[in-house]
């Protein structure tokens, strides 16, 4: 089939990517009976989620939080035996909005009235808006051609007045997405915004998408489930090409081929892209992945003596529109020191990028005084994980522009012949988030097991 070499591996389903995607596809299928082999590029599992230290403690340099309904997440963890602990939320929040900075009590910022209740209708009308996007296909919505051929910034002109609305609506692309408003469909961001259950639960803390941290870090869950699944994984194992025929799919790699009736791709659109077909991939399904662009983000931490900032009155949140650091979060656990984490998102993350680790830092610090004043001026830890340099990920979450979901949104989850589709992005709920990835690679899993007899 497409190659005289043999095989160095085989099994009834190849899966590429061991990211939370991947990792659950494979033990999907596995409890289905199938045997799996499981290709990573990195020389650890995980995907985007990813182990580091700071002044001493392990901090996640990916994805970190369990939200308030991420249902398969929680189960997960508790299953594994990784303890889960409260996103801290007493006091003030910072909020940078239109070029000023103001503080919110109980979720509530200081600004005149005309902005609170542009805020307040503005929920209500993506609430509406959102619910009128199939979750399994969105391109059909009844405004999808209108709202495809808009971007979210040029919604935001045209129907939001106050700064403050304006600089608000803005802000949920880039901190939930790692995407400017300019650079995203309206129509892509209704479906995302929906299968995130709306605007509420994407600002809330606990009770929201920032709900729940794991002591030790959310790489661990990744780490458990892949110790389940054991030599089923084989790291540093890049995918180069794939070929397929009537009777199964061979995936090339520096180490050899690896053969399987089925294939599952979990991995993020533009990764996928770096892979050669034999037959082409259709047009459709090619098409997506090249306007699929990666969005943007670099985390950071930053290490105090102590999180001064609660003796302030302020909870460590912060929103920030107008600066490079777009949204900040207090992540500090028992007996640890004082630490803050937070992002450069969007296209302050791509200027973020060009210049070194030092002056990010430099510009953390400037940014954390303007929040906290000058106790934050003296960290004694910092670190940085830039996601588009990251190898084989390049970037942090697929994103579409305008005109991409009408053309091309069908081929999201479509199998190609005996290629099956996983990865955050193709969920239909929680897309972008870990609990996206989970639910997407059990779907995948289950496709694959209807479809293989044997």
């Amino acid at each position: 089939m497409g190659s005289a070499v043999e095989p160095v591996g085989q099994a009834d389903v190849i899966v590429i990517g061991a990211g939370m995607a991947g990792l659950r596809a494979a033990k999907e299928l596995i409890a289905a009976g199938r045997t799996v082999i499981v290709l990573e590029a990195k020389d650890r599992v995980g995907g985007r989620l990813k182990h580091g230290k700071v002044a001493g403690r392990a901090v996640d340099l990916g994805g970190q939080w369990a939200g308030a309904h991420h249902s398969e997440l929680l189960a997960e963890a508790e299953r594994l035996g990784v303890p889960g602990y409260k996103q801290y939320q007493d006091g003030d929040s910072v909020v940078c909005l239109a070029g000023k900075r103001t503080t919110a009590s109980f979720g509530v910022p200081d600004w005149p009235i005309e902005a609170l209740t542009e805020v307040a209708l503005l929920k209500s009308r993506w609430d509406e808006e959102m619910a009128t996007v199939p979750a399994d296909a969105p391109w059909a919505a009844p405004k999808a051609a209108e709202w495809d051929r808009q971007t979210v910034e040029t919604w935001i002109e045209a129907n939001l007045e106050t700064p403050e609305g304006r600089s608000l609506a803005r802000a949920v692309p880039r901190s939930a997405w790692a995407a400017d408003a300019s650079e995203v469909s309206y129509l892509w961001f209704m479906d995302v915004l929906r299968s995130s259950e709306g605007l509420d639960q994407l600002l809330g803390l606990q009770g929201g998408v920032l709900d729940t941290k794991y002591v030790g870090g959310m790489h661990l869950i990744a780490s458990k489930l892949a110790g389940e699944l054991g030599d089923r994984i084989r790291l540093g194992t890049a995918a180069l090409s794939v070929v397929q025929d009537d009777d199964g799919v061979l995936v090339h790699t520096a180490k050899g081929g690896f053969r399987g009736r089925f294939l599952i791709i979990a991995a993020p659109p533009g990764p996928i892209g770096r892979i050669q077909f034999d037959p082409p991939l259709p047009t459709l399904r090619d098409g997506l992945q090249q306007r699929m662009a990666m969005g943007n983000t670099i985390k950071w931490w930053m290490a105090y003596d102590t999180p001064f900032w609660r003796d302030q009155g302020y909870s460590g949140q912060v929103i920030d529109e107008d600066g490079p650091v777009g949204v900040v979060m207090d992540d500090t656990q028992d007996g640890d020191p004082g630490m803050l984490v937070g992002f450069f998102d969007g296209e302050h993350a791509v200027a973020a990028s060009g210049i070194d680790q030092d002056a990010r830092q430099a510009l953390v610090v400037s940014s954390l005084v303007k929040f906290f004043g000058e106790a934050a001026a003296t960290p004694i830890g910092y670190a940085d994980n830039d996601w588009s340099q990251e190898p084989f990920t390049w970037g942090y979450i697929g994103v579409m522009g305008p005109g991409a979901m009408t053309r091309f949104g069908s081929a999201l989850r479509e199998p190609v012949g005996r290629i099956h589709w996983a990865g955050t992005e193709t969920s239909t709920e929680w897309a972008g988030y870990i609990e996206g990835a989970l639910r997407s690679g059990r779907r995948a899993a289950c496709e694959v097991a209807m479809r293989d007899n044997g």
